[in-house]
């Protein structure tokens, strides 16, 4: 009796499809992980450890916990506040790129409300400067 033996099929796994899906993975979760942005700023107000201050700008906008805005010493809405400042700069006959606003938020002010005067100044094409408080020194 002739009895052939069976060939044994040795099973074999290419790696080569596996390699292949990681690699895609892995460049999917590279490329993505890059446009992640996250919904909060984290800023640190700022402060000053100069001792000398400026001198005084006729353009002063002073801005309230309250959301309330001060142009000098009288209060100004925010409809308002572009127009009025278009104007004072404007008498102050001098080229827009010298005239500066001085910006004072209380602490604790949304940074929407700073950024939004921001947006003016830039508009109008003044300078701006963010006023500070002074840091108190450690004794």
């Amino acid at each position: 009796m002739g009895l052939k033996r069976r060939q044994r099929v040795e099973p074999e796994f290419s790696l080569a499809a596996m390699i292949d899906v990681i690699f895609l993975l892995l460049m999917f979760f590279m490329l993505t992980s890059n446009f992640v942005t996250t919904n909060s700023l984290q800023l640190q107000l700022p402060s000053s450890s100069s001792s000398s201050p400026i001198a005084s700008t006729p353009l002063a906008v002073s801005i309230k916990k309250t959301g309330q805005i001060y142009l000098g010493n009288s209060t100004i809405t925010r409809q308002a506040l572009q127009g009025t400042l278009a104007s004072r700069v404007k008498a102050e006959n001098k080229d827009p790129k010298q005239v500066t606003i001085t910006i004072a938020a209380e602490q604790g002010v949304p940074i929407e409300d700073v950024v939004f005067v921001l947006d003016i100044a830039n508009k109008l094409k003044v300078k701006t400067i963010l006023a500070t408080s002074q840091l108190k020194e450690e004794e």
